[in-house]
């Protein structure tokens, strides 16, 4: 009763209700929604080549979808109006008392019932993404409500077209053409051929450029205003092209003056809001999961410890490459976000330099700005535009370019156009707002950059006990603290403690807690004595390498130590990759591993020591040891490592028993020695002796062997591969920093890693583990075309989830009893190196470490190699690199840097499909088919029984 009485109190739902009773009854209007649906999944699964362009996400779908509206909504206005002409009813609607806006909005409101029923049959399309891969629900939903906004606007300048028309297919040219027009004004089609400033003004007016902006997942009140506009000022227009018909041959009457004025007031009032509203950037939600086109709170902390004005200038030429046009406003739009979170503190502006000589010299020569080559074409021929595209981050007199390549990510699928988007803007540009601030810290005084009072404390004994290099070493380093002391605030204390003085209570407690043994001055000479150097706040405890207590290198080997307690300096990686020198090899040369595209990234955030172990120390300067595919380390190698694992370090390794190059176009597989497995065990870890096949996994470009006739051919080939292993989902600890932000990860030939030994004083946690199908292999031959023959052998004969990668802290105790080479039967080789160096032999060895050692071991040779990367990136089609990003998040969160480790996986293209199986992809997409035609189907079934029960009806009315 209630929904008759809301019906008959307003005739615009009465009018609506019978528009969609005639669709309903006509064939035609279902056959519209039936092309509309399997045209959208024609363009989602063949003409965007969802599968092959591996991102979870439904874009392809709404890229489409202002074009296909334009048809859609076109077919469903055309006989609107223009069936009321025909049919001379018009006139009888004309002399209605009902006001015309009723019957404009009824026929309206059904037209967008109708949109609604056609998108909402696409839905099955995010919900199968969504049933195979992590979406992100937030652009999807943005998407819908975009196509509907658009859809509602293209359907109220057709109802405004068939009201001028009593032929219905001049209703459905008229519509296309005017909706097709809206659309190409903002396309890059036609901004291609004009200047920055004037496309910027076409994508404000384009209907498609604004859709574009809400399906990317940011619902802009400006966007949502335009389309309301649209709207609005159609149907206006509609009810005065309706009106008009009732008017006399005068048309210069009081009334129809007012509604000349009022009809131009109301269109001048529209356009004056938009225009009032475009500056006001921040009326904006953005609906991502993670926010990925929002400023972000770490973003917001750097920005204020700025003290300095901070200027970052966008370098961006009028004319640039078509698909690089769009991204202008999109970084623009971010730039002015950092404007606004940073205030007064932070300017931003944007300048073209090829307007100004004068600008682009110092953009050259001072920040070494240069334009980057781009083919265009115009309206008259193919150029080569040197174009900018950059962004100059500068504080305190310390600055950093970012460039197109730094910028920018290209996903390229075969068969289908590359998408290029934003790569992660805040990230890139938080990165260098970090560093160009942190340099501008370093110049100054290191205490600034200390938030908790440090003290450094020195075990060392009496100087009656002490050999007499220390006791000069000693007498230096007082002074050179003393300055410190002086220069730090109150923020650094020192303080000289004699372990054996009293009970002997201190020396028990440092070997207990520290391991800090006694020292011996040389095998000739049995005194014992201390000399140990400690850094502490609340929060950590360093201690200081001595090295060869040289006082000269004091200072250096201080500033590291502080460091580690400071925010704003950059952090030092000691890199030990195979190339990295032979002395921590022993017997042949390793096989060559590169990490060049590691490398790479680790050096834009960090500095890096190219590290040596072979002299049985790692750099003083280092805040973490980074080593990838070791190979025959000797125990000097070994105890490097053990000791500064000792001193509170982080030690990240990726090793396994195997690895696995391409050579004369084979893999092939080799059984590796680390040297570290004794180490290993001693800390209670165990790397399996075999690799891991898991039906989780990915495509990789391999050698295929190809037989035609009696002839063999080897092609390269992508190919489902059982070593290449995705990881996602619960095989990533979503309780862990490191591994929360990753969406998936693809994890090359790797050995299970298990913990041997739990010891109560250190905690271990997995960080990466397979898929419950996973198995282990003993199979030596790694080419695809043998992994269906290998043998497989596990603990229990039956597949099973392994461990991948595992974090291990605490108090750890040393593998070494002593410093390797200090044989008591050898004293006078000892004593001759001693005396070949110019020192005393003093031997300083640590038994334990402190509670913030950290030891990380993933179980691969190869997994960040770039073999591996670049199979990855030809696989993907994209320069996102999931274990760069495993390697990163690691450092950060090791280093305690977690501003960049909250957005560094943001990026647009980091959600990828799962691996799956050809079979398993057609069923997806015919299912998606066959769900689409069994819709339609259903309605031509109860349309056929409809018309059925209407023909018996007048058979039994008639007879």
């Amino acid at each position: 009763m209630q929904g008759g009485r809301l019906v008959g109190e307003f005739p615009a739902l009465r009018v609506a209700q019978k528009e969609l009773r005639l669709f309903f009854n006509s064939p035609v209007g279902w056959s519209f929604l039936g092309v509309f649906l399997l045209a959208s999944l024609f363009v989602f699964f063949w003409v965007e080549a969802f599968f092959a362009r591996n991102i979870a996400d439904v874009r392809p779908l709404f890229e489409w979808m202002p074009l296909m509206l334009i048809f859609l909504a076109a077919a469903l206005t055309m006989r609107l109006w223009s069936e009321e002409r025909s049919h001379g009813t018009l006139e009888y609607l004309l002399t209605q008392p009902v006001p015309l806006w009723q019957f404009v909005l009824g026929k309206f409101l059904a037209c967008a019932v109708l949109l609604g029923l056609a998108l909402l049959a696409t839905l099955p399309l995010p919900l199968t993404v969504a049933a195979i891969a992590n979406l992100d629900w937030g652009p999807v939903l943005a998407g819908y409500l975009a196509a509907a906004l658009l859809g509602c606007a293209y359907l109220s300048i057709g109802l405004f077209v068939s009201a001028h028309s009593a032929n219905a297919m001049l209703s459905l040219i008229g519509s296309v053409l005017i909706c097709g027009a809206l659309y190409l004004i903002g396309s890059p089609l036609l901004t291609g051929f004009f200047n920055d400033d004037t496309a910027a003004l076409l994508r404000l007016l384009g209907s498609g450029s604004r859709f574009d902006s809400i399906t990317r997942g940011v619902i802009d009140l400006r966007d949502l205003y335009y389309y309301a506009a649209l709207c609005t000022g159609f149907l206006a227009l509609n009810v005065y092209t309706l009106d008009r018909q009732r008017w006399a041959t005068d048309s210069r009457q009081r009334r129809h003056r007012l509604w000349h004025a009022g009809i131009a007031l109301l269109l001048l009032n529209l356009l004056l809001a938009g225009i009032w509203l475009q500056p006001l950037t921040g009326l904006r939600v953005d609906v991502t999961q993670g926010r990925l086109y929002s400023i972000s709170e770490p973003t917001r902390d750097l920005l204020e410890q700025t003290r300095e004005p901070l200027l970052i200038r966008g370098y961006f030429s009028e004319r640039t490459h078509p698909l690089l046009a769009p991204l202008v406003p999109q970084i623009k739009d971010l730039l002015r976000e950092y404007a606004v979170a940073g205030g007064e503190r932070v300017q931003v502006e944007f300048v073209d330099p090829a307007e100004n000589p004068e600008t682009e010299r110092e953009a050259s020569e001072q920040y070494a700005i240069d334009p980057t080559p781009f083919q265009v074409a115009d309206r008259y021929q193919s150029a080569l535009v040197n174009a900018f595209f950059h962004v100059l981050v500068s504080y305190g007199g310390e600055h950093e370019t970012l460039g197109f390549a730094d910028l920018i990510e290209v996903k390229t699928a075969s068969g289908s156009q590359p998408e290029v988007a934003l790569r992660n803007p805040e990230f890139d540009i938080t990165r260098a707002i970090r560093d160009v601030l942190h340099s501008y810290q370093a110049g100054g005084n290191l205490f600034e950059q200390i938030d908790r009072p440090v003290q450094l404390t020195a075990y060392v004994s009496a100087d009656d006990r002490l050999p007499q290099l220390l006791l000069t070493y000693r007498r230096a380093i007082e002074k050179t603290l003393e300055a410190r002391v002086a220069r730090a605030g109150g923020k650094f204390r020192v303080e000289f403690v004699e372990p054996e003085a009293g009970d002997g209570a201190v020396a028990e407690r440092i070997v207990d807690e520290w391991g800090f043994q006694p020292l011996l001055a040389s095998l000739n000479d049995q005194r014992e004595f201390y000399f140990y150097l400690t850094l502490e706040d609340d929060h950590q405890v360093v201690q200081l390498p001595t090295g060869a207590f040289d006082p000269d290198a004091f200072e250096q080997t201080l500033d590291a130590g502080l460091k580690r307690f400071a925010s704003g300096f950059t952090k030092t990686i000691a890199l030990v990759f195979p190339e990295t020198g032979s002395g921590q090899f022993r017997g042949r040369a390793p096989a060559v591993h590169t990490f060049q595209t590691l490398e790479q990234e680790i050096s834009r955030d960090y500095s890096i020591v190219r590290e040596d172990l072979g002299d049985g120390e790692v750099d003083s300067s280092a805040d973490l040891l980074l080593v990838l595919a070791p190979e025959n380390l000797d125990d000097t190698a070994v105890y490097a490592m053990d000791q500064f694992l000792m001193r509170g370090g982080t030690v990240v390794l990726g090793t396994s028993g195997f690895s696995v190059e391409a050579r004369g176009g084979d893999l092939q597989m080799r059984e590796v020695d680390s040297g570290l497995a004794s180490w290993l065990a001693h800390h209670g870890i165990d790397i399996a002796p075999a690799m891991v096949l898991d039906s989780q996994h990915r495509s990789y470009p391999v050698p295929v062997m190809r037989r035609v006739g009696g002839y063999e051919f080897r092609d390269m080939q992508f190919v489902d591969y059982p070593y290449l292993i995705d990881i996602r989902g619960d095989g990533l600890n979503s309780e862990h920093p490191i591994t929360r932000g990753l969406p998936s990860l693809a994890l090359a030939w790797s050995s299970p890693v298990a913990v041997s030994r739990e010891r109560s004083d250190i905690s271990a946690e997995w960080l990466l583990r397979s898929s419950p199908d996973a198995s282990r292999s003993s199979a030596r031959n790694v080419m695809p075309g043998a992994i269906e023959d290998d043998t497989r052998s596990d603990s229990d004969g039956k597949p099973q989830r392994e461990t991948l990668g595992l974090l291990m802290q605490g108090r750890f105790s040393s593998a070494f009893s002593e410093v390797p080479g200090d044989d008591p039967g050898d004293s006078a080789g000892v004593e001759e190196r001693a005396a070949a160096l110019g020192v005393e032999r003093i031997r300083s060895h640590l038994n334990q470490s402190s509670d913030a050692a950290r030891l990380i071991v993933i179980g691969s040779n190869d997994f960040a190699s770039d073999q591996v990367m670049s199979g990855l990136v030809a696989a993907s089609g994209t320069e996102f690199l999931s274990p760069v990003a495993l390697l990163m998040n690691t450092l950060d969160w090791s280093l305690t840097d977690g501003s960049l480790l909250q957005i560094r996986s943001r990026a647009h293209f980091n959600r990828t499909l799962p691996p799956l199986d050809s079979r398993i992809r057609s069923r997806l997409e015919y299912t998606n088919y066959a769900a689409a035609l069994l819709v339609l189907a259903v309605f031509g079934l109860l349309h056929w029984l409809r018309e059925r029960r209407r023909r018996t009806y007048w058979r039994r009315v008639l007879a």
